[in-house]
């Protein structure tokens, strides 16, 4: 992984406007986190859940991880990437373009990839719009892409 960028403030966000933010470490999508999931959203479809099913009636011949689970880990990836200082809040803003590029299977790893798409000063908060994508280990074609933007509220 490389290292975390630091902001501190409004400009250091424009700064990074245009540029490649970083990358996150992997992280695995393991069958018991895709249980959790489906528990904790009730959705217990039998190609996330079933892997003995699966192995006989999937096109993958495995279980696959739900789309918003992949979705999910965002903030949690997004945290490896950035520190921001100084802040009251932020908050999560809005999901733009988002496409499904392929299923992740039970246990492969995802990542997330991010760059600064435009910082928008709204009276001394950040609007900032992420270009991210979940890329899956060793694969050419991304899990999920699209356009995250969230508000940087920061002290004065």
């Amino acid at each position: 992984m490389s290292t975390k960028v630091v902001v501190n403030n409004l400009a250091e966000f424009q700064a990074l406007e245009g540029h490649r933010i970083g990358e996150s470490d992997f992280l695995e999508m393991t069958q018991e986190r895709i249980n959790m999931f489906a528990d904790a959203t009730l959705d217990h479809q039998w190609i996330h859940v079933d892997p003995e099913r699966a192995k006989v009636e999937s096109p993958y011949k495995t279980t696959i991880v739900h789309g918003y689970f992949t979705l999910s880990v965002l903030p949690y990836l997004w945290e490896q990437i950035i520190e921001v200082h100084n802040l009251k809040m932020m908050v999560n803003y809005g999901m733009d373009k988002m496409k499904f590029g392929q299923p992740v299977l039970s246990g492969q790893r995802i990542r997330l990839v991010a760059d600064m798409k435009s910082v928008l000063n709204l009276r001394g908060i950040a609007k900032a719009e992420i270009n991210f994508y979940i890329e899956i280990e060793g694969e050419k074609k991304h899990a999920l892409d699209g356009i995250a933007t969230f508000l940087y509220y920061f002290n004065n």
